[in-house]
């Protein structure tokens, strides 16, 4: 019997070196590269398209909750940023800044001069620069609440780029509202956390754990910041979105106030949230395989792509012809609301070749079809989330059933299989700090790259206990909404405790 492993095309395996694999899958599906500008990254058209997928979905739950978008500038006065002690100095050492407003030739270089008269920040986040719009916009309790998002890019510096998941610039939405009341405020922060849960797991198919976060991991200037974590296939969490009460801290700094219904001045209770294209790679690492990408049906740029095997000298007229045949058939269907995304690949390319292009990069529905498909009227109908021995002839005349059930299946099929290994690797029974160490230690793992998992255990709502633990890079993710509410001892010092805290290593 042979010992010879299989071949995979994506080299090394996500066992040999988990994040190798995960920069090789990202370049064989063609989605992104780092570019010349450290830290930066360039957006390919196939990652690009799963992008627009996520944007225009979360755009409109956004749109759908009240809000409306509008767009604020890049560049942050320096000023602003100081105005909130806490918020300057979360963002303080991660600022690009400009100092400059112009350059001049000297002796064959370009040298910056024109020194600004008050630096710029360019934009880390845009709570202070939305805040001073915010102040003017609002007057009357009349014009409350204020309900605004935005789509932009943001810098954020970073010394260890790592494409999609941190890199210098990035893309997001942040979304910014004021509210009459601290009781409407904080419904919002609520409300737009579930808007975050509901998207990640309905549309990218991952399960996530929802929660608050403590006191160290709160976003700068917060009272109080809501998250949702989900756990990719190397066992470490990755924090998908985020949702921050402020309070009136920042209403506080930029005088963010208005005449309530007996004339009085009060300051508004405000709230910030985002998402950003770290959610590709959340995408990547939970769904993926050996063989690269696998893209859920509901945010593939293409649901279903068309192979012409073209073998043969002779054969293009006729599979041409049939290929666009189904092409015009398939473009009738719909599925979820929409028509289904369908690419009839033509290029000039060895279809084997575009075949494993397609795999590697995640098409949901692979229609291959060559001349003795064509004899029997029939597509050989391939599916990403399925093994190759599991591909089929379907007939034409059961083409449109076959599509409009196998893509419901995928993204169900995708989401089952996460939310299984979130369950498996989610373990309740650590409970003192001896064991908490045996198991995020890597010389103790059979697969050292693999870490451990999550660990749902008793904590005492003590910072110390959080920094002992942060001291061997395992962090409290969040403090989950769903408490057992159950009394025990603190995982990490022993002391009588009924918060469960949600504990892991993290991206």
């Amino acid at each position: 019997m042979s010992n010879k492993q299989p071949k995979t095309a994506i080299s090394p395996t996500r066992v040999e070196d988990y994040p190798e694999w995960y920069q090789q899958v990202i370049k064989a599906a063609d989605m992104a590269e780092m570019s010349h500008v450290r830290g930066c990254m360039v957006v390919k058209p196939w990652g690009y398209g799963i992008w627009e997928r996520l944007q225009s979905g979360l755009d409109q739950r956004i749109k759908e909750t009240g809000h409306e978008n509008a767009y604020f500038p890049l560049f942050v006065p320096l000023s602003f940023l100081e105005k909130e002690a806490g918020h300057v100095e979360g963002f303080a050492k991660e600022c690009a800044v400009v100092t400059h407003h112009r350059l001049v030739e000297k002796d064959g270089k370009l040298i910056p001069t024109g020194e600004l008269e008050e630096p710029l920040v360019v934009r880390p986040t845009s709570e202070t620069i939305i805040g001073r719009s915010f102040a003017k916009w609002i007057q009357s309790y009349r014009d409350l609440p204020l309900l605004i998002n935005q789509w932009a890019n943001v810098v954020r510096w970073e010394m260890r780029p790592r494409i999609f998941l941190r890199t210098t610039e990035f893309l997001w939405q942040e979304g910014h509202t004021a509210h009459a009341s601290e009781q409407d405020a904080v419904k919002e922060t609520y409300r737009m956390l579930e808007v975050y849960r509901s998207f990640v797991q309905d549309e990218l198919a991952i399960p996530v754990i929802a929660g608050e976060k403590t006191p160290a991991e709160r976003f700068p200037g917060a009272v109080n910041t809501y998250c949702i974590e989900a756990m990719m296939q190397d066992h470490k969490a990755l924090q998908a979105g985020t949702s921050h009460y402020l309070g009136q801290n920042f209403a506080k700094a930029f005088e963010i106030q208005f005449s309530n219904a007996d004339g009085e001045l009060e300051l508004a209770y405000t709230t910030s949230w985002g998402v950003s294209t770290r959610l590709i790679g959340a995408l990547i690492m939970v769904h993926s395989d050996d063989d690269g990408l696998r893209l859920p049906p509901r945010v593939a740029p293409r649901q279903v792509v068309i192979i012409p095997m073209l073998n043969k000298a002779g054969e293009e007229e006729k599979v041409l012809s049939y290929c666009r045949e189904v092409e015009k058939q398939i473009k009738e269907l719909y599925w979820d609301g929409f028509p289904v995304r369908i690419l009839n690949d033509e290029r000039d390319v060895r279809p084997v070749d575009k075949k494993w292009q397609w795999i590697k990069r995640g098409a949901p529905i692979r229609l291959e079809i060559g001349p003795r498909d064509i004899e029997s009227d029939s597509v050989y109908f391939a599916r990403r989330d399925l093994g190759p021995k599991e591909a089929r002839g379907v007939r034409r005349a059961e083409l449109d059933d076959a599509i409009i059930s196998a893509l419901g299946e995928i993204q169900e099929n995708l989401y089952n299989q996460a939310q299984k290994l979130l369950e498996e690797q989610t373990y309740r029974n650590i409970t003192t700090w001896d064991e908490l160490v045996e198991f995020f230690t890597p010389e103790n793992k059979e697969k050292p790259e693999i870490h451990g998992g999550f660990v749902l255990a008793k904590y005492c709502d003590n910072s110390d206990c959080e920094d002992k633990a942060a001291k061997m890079k395992v962090t409290i993710r969040c403090l989950p909404f769903e408490q057992t509410k159950t009394e025990g001892k603190c995982v990490v010092c022993g002391a009588d405790a009924t918060t469960d805290a949600l504990f892991a290593k993290a991206y």
